[in-house]
């Protein structure tokens, strides 16, 4: 280990609160456990849970508390475990020291991560850690709820809130190479045509337009199988009103706050199948997390699925607060970064 730094730099919190809370912080090199694979960050993705953080909507332990939940760049130090290491799954994913890798951890936002190995993921040839760490976490995310939130088939047609962020280029892409018909929700003009340039048949300026009406006559007035709700508590009810009888209602985030509680009567009138996912719980296992992200990553490399990402950010509190405001704010198209190191 004395080829490593004692400290490393890392952006994060030490107290909940707005944007200005976010700060550098120096921290311990981290620990190297031995089912863990040691890896230095080129690019860490930012992500709404970041903001949930931050604000305390989700419990920390303890501070300081650095943000950022995904990250890539190159591996720097393998398990040591001698179960790990002759583990079949593990086996499978034939890490070597130097080789590309995109990962899901707590505190992306540092120089280096260490990280257990099943949360770790090669990135194919062609796919670089740029795009690994702006394609990871939604990239699974919406890959597995197409298949298992609702599986979405040739000839559906598919609503997605919103469809012009970083989740619903993805969404849009996917639903679209499935062979399903897309409508999806966005502010303005120019973000409808970057849509539709990523596969949306249909986009609705909610701003401008009645969202309910305008399903209601895509639809012959029957509703979509399924709507994709990354909005929440500003689109919920009127998603009841899009559905149709036998649908489902996937709700994937909070952007304009949390959905309020409801009585689950309200699932009768059409007998709505209501889900809220975490990719989490999809990727759980090795043998999930390698299958989902094998294919996110041939997805990615056969150019099925185009990553688009909106800006990188610097390395700095400023940097990380700009990238939350811009998230936050609606006014990103694509993915938020933030350039770690160089690659």
């Amino acid at each position: 280990m004395s080829s490593f730094p004692s400290k490393i730099q890392a952006i994060g919190i030490n107290k909940t609160g707005d944007f200005d809370v976010i700060e550098k912080l120096e921290l311990p090199f981290p620990q190297q456990e031995p089912g863990n694979v040691l890896i230095k960050v080129h690019y860490a993705g930012v992500n709404f849970i970041d903001t949930y953080y931050r604000k305390g909507l989700y419990p920390i332990a303890s501070f300081p508390k650095p943000l950022g939940s995904e990250a890539a760049g190159e591996i720097v130090a393998l398990p040591t475990d001698e179960a790990v290491l002759n583990d079949e799954e593990y086996k499978l994913r034939k890490f070597a020291l130097g080789g590309k890798v995109a990962a899901y951890t707590m505190g992306a936002f540092a120089e280096y991560v260490s990280v257990p190995w099943d949360k770790v993921y090669p990135l194919p040839d062609g796919v670089s850690t740029k795009t690994g760490a702006a394609g990871l976490t939604q990239g699974a995310t919406v890959l597995t709820f197409i298949t298992e939130a609702y599986n979405v088939q040739k000839g559906d047609i598919i609503l997605v809130h919103t469809i012009a962020g970083g989740l619903g280029l993805l969404f849009a892409q996917l639903i679209k190479a499935r062979g399903a018909t897309v409508i999806g929700t966005t502010s303005t003009p120019e973000k409808a045509e970057i849509a539709k340039s990523y596969g949306a048949d249909h986009v609705i300026l909610y701003k401008q337009e009645d969202t309910v009406q305008r399903v209601l006559e895509l639809t012959n007035g029957e509703g979509v199988h399924a709507i994709f709700d990354g909005v929440g508590k500003d689109t919920f009810e009127a998603d009841f009103k899009m559905i149709r009888r036998k649908g489902t209602i996937v709700s994937v985030g909070n952007a304009s706050g949390a959905v309020p509680p409801f009585p689950p009567l309200k699932l009768v009138e059409k007998n709505v199948r209501l889900l809220r996912p975490t990719v989490g719980n999809y990727i759980y296992t090795p043998e999930e997390s390698r299958r989902y992200t094998t294919e996110l990553g041939r997805l990615i490399a056969d150019g099925t699925l185009k990553i688009r990402i909106h800006a990188e950010y610097p390395f700095s509190a400023e940097g990380v607060q700009q990238a939350q405001k811009d998230l936050v704010g609606g006014k990103t198209i694509g993915k938020v970064i933030v350039k770690v190191a160089e690659p």
